[in-house]
Parts: structure tokens; C-alpha cells; sequence
């Protein structure tokens, strides 16, 4: 695995506005690159993630990235219907690319939102596992052909950024679920059922798929996610927390702030 790097900043609104200016760094530096025609990106819904875009949108370095060639991703979704609140590509589109598409300085294209659950509500209340499960299928193979047909073969990221939630996870990649075992190149978004976060039905890039990421950081700030952020920082690759998992052939940051960080420093 790659090495990690630990930062940390003094409170979630630094954090929020280090991150926001790394990110516009980044997408600059990638899209300056002999080559390069593009840059792509997996956001992160939550506090932490949304707080992140918005920091973004009002930061003085937003206008050094040429957006007209940055795509956007989700590395996990709730499976749920288009316009419901917890889908995690409405609060992004809000709190950054909405503005950025009626500027007229993105496509509506360049958003890769991961298909949201286009069943019926009574259909939806009705389904079973195995129609859930159907639905999930259908939904992750949809979006890996996207991934597929916009960059080809050996689809990667240059940039995913992910928060950590209470209980270790990341993505959509839970402590004691199947999904966390996928390991062959060949399933890059898959289906989760059981989620014991709410909502349960979700969908989530694979560990191989955030592996070929050039770039991976794992976000998290508050007292809540200390014991999180110090197990996922400290172990390599235990199921008891998915976040240690976490890879890329370039760079894998924790970004954390003072409180979140605190138990990472007292067991170095």
C-alpha cells in the first residue's frame, strides 16, 4: 500500500477551506500536464464533503481551474429517487457545480451522478430483497460502463476525497459487508443492501476501483471521528475498518482537524 500522510488543521472550518484550495491546486496541476485533456474527480457527500465544495465555490483559486475540461464523480450514492434530499449529488450540485453549469464554465455532461432508484414509490415499497437487489445490479453496471466508455479500460481518478464515518467506513463500504471483499478488476461499482446507515439501499465504488486513484484523501473532523480516524489511519487493510483499505498509486492524505486527529497522535 501507499504511504500515508497525516495533516492536520486547527478547526473543521480550516480544515474545510486547506482542503478547498488543495483540491483547486490539484485539478490546476493535473490539468496543466502535457497531455492532459482532462481531470476527473470523486466528491464526497457529508458535513465534511459539502462543507468542502462550498469553501471551493467561494475561494479566490476558483477561477485557476479551467472547469470546461473537470468531471465530476460520486465514489458512493444513497440508491434513492432523483429529487430526494439524501442523495448526495444534490447537495454537491448546490453548494458548487449548479453555479458553475449556469456560469456557463461546466456542461451539465461533465457531472457523473451515479443513477438514482427510478422506480416507482409504490414499486419502491413493494420490492423485495431480490427486486432490490435487481435494481442495485442494474444500477452499478450503468455506472462502470459510464466509467468505462469516458476513460477506457484502466478507468482511475486523479482525485477521490472520502469521509469517515464513526464506525470506520468509507465510500459506501461497511464494517462485516461483502462489498468490502470484491477485489477483481473486473466489478468497479457495486450495490449494497444492507447499509446500517440509513438509508439502506446504496450504491459504492469498489476498493479496486479507489485503488487506481492517483490520489485518495480521507476527510474528517469533530471528537466523533477520532476513534475512526486513528484505526483507519494506523491499521492496513483490517475489515473491522473499511477505511484502511483506502489506496492510490500517488498519494493517500488523512486530512483531519485538531479533535479528530487526536487519537491518531497518542498511539504513533
Amino acid at each position: 500500500m501507499h504511504e500515508r500522510t497525516l495533516i492536520v488543521y486547527p478547526d473543521p472550518r480550516l480544515l474545510a477551506q486547506a482542503v478547498a484550495a488543495r483540491t483547486l491546486l490539484t485539478l490546476n496541476e493535473v490539468l496543466g500536464t502535457p497531455g492532459r485533456d482532462r481531470a476527473d474527480i470523486a466528491v464526497t457527500g457529508g458535513t465534511d464533503g459539502t462543507a468542502i465544495l462550498e469553501s471551493m465555490a467561494s475561494s479566490a483559486l476558483l477561477d485557476i481551474v479551467d472547469w470546461s475540461r473537470v468531471h465530476v464523480w460520486w465514489g458512493d450514492e444513497r440508491f434513492v429517487a432523483a429529487d430526494s434530499d439524501e442523495r448526495n449529488d444534490r447537495a454537491a450540485r448546490a453548494a458548487l457545480f449548479d453555479a458553475l453549469i449556469a456560469e456557463g464554465r461546466m456542461g451539465d455532461a461533465q457531472i457523473h451522478a451515479m443513477p438514482a432508484d427510478d422506480r416507482s414509490a409504490e414499486a419502491r415499497a413493494h420490492a423485495t430483497a431480490h427486486d432490490d437487489g435487481e435494481a442495485l445490479e442494474h444500477a452499478a453496471a450503468r455506472y462502470q460502463q459510464e466509467l468505462l466508455h469516458e476513460l477506457g479500460e484502466a478507468a482511475a481518478m486523479d482525485l477521490m476525497m472520502f469521509g469517515v464515518g464513526p464506525d470506520g467506513h468509507f465510500a459506501s463500504l461497511f464494517p462485516g459487508r461483502p462489498q468490502l471483499g470484491l477485489d477483481g478488476d473486473d466489478v468497479l461499482v457495486t450495490g449494497v443492501q444492507d447499509s446500517p446507515k440509513p438509508p439502506p439501499l446504496r450504491l459504492t465504488m469498489t476498493v479496486p476501483m479507489i485503488a487506481r486513484s492517483a490520489r485518495v484523501w480521507m476527510c474528517g473532523s469533530r471528537p466523533g471521528k477520532a476513534e475512526a480516524m486513528a484505526h483507519t489511519f494506523l491499521r492496513m487493510r483490517d475489515t473491522a475498518f473499511p477505511g484502511s483499505f483506502a489506496d492510490a498509486t500517488q498519494e493517500v492524505l488523512w486530512i483531519c482537524d485538531r479533535d479528530s486527529a487526536a487519537r491518531i497522535r497518542q498511539r504513533q
